[in-house]
């Protein structure tokens, strides 16, 4: 298994990916059209944000996207975002999200962050289980403003 950067052709498999979700469904489409090739050239361009992919011989199986967020909180610690977590849904329980959060983790420690946050929407309780194991606590109430 690669954990790499996403190039422009993993992204339809990886709107299929953010489609394929139970929240998914209802604001992501598995089509790729002009805002999600907008969406990834950004990504694409900007060198604090990183669409990873598990990249099992050229099948993109899992997928997320990591922002460093610079700040003076911490001491002027790095945060490492990790947003958009998804697994190939045939995948999942082999133990595949957990290796690519663990190389992640492990990314972020070694640019010298002082903190891995994610969030996770309320009804993920599955989710919920799976970052607490891997050590996440869950320190904070987030809140969003969907416009």
């Amino acid at each position: 298994m690669l954990f790499r950067e996403a190039a422009r052709g993993d992204l339809p498999a990886i709107i299929t990916l953010l489609a394929d979700d139970t929240l998914g469904k209802a604001r992501d489409f598995a089509v790729v059209d002009d805002a999600y090739e907008r969406a990834f050239a950004d990504l694409d361009a900007d060198p604090r944000n990183f669409l990873i992919v598990a990249d099992d011989g050229g099948d993109v199986l899992a997928c997320l996207q990591i922002t460093y967020i610079p700040g003076l909180g911490r001491h002027g610690a790095e945060r490492c975002q990790i947003e958009a977590v998804r697994v190939r849904s045939d995948q999942r329980g082999r133990g595949l999200g957990s290796q690519l959060l663990t190389w992640t983790i492990e990314q972020a420690r070694t640019r010298g962050c002082g903190l891995v946050q994610l969030t996770s929407d309320k009804s993920r309780a599955d989710a919920h289980r799976f970052y607490t194991r891997l050590g996440f606590v869950a320190s904070h109430e987030g809140m969003k403003l969907v416009l």
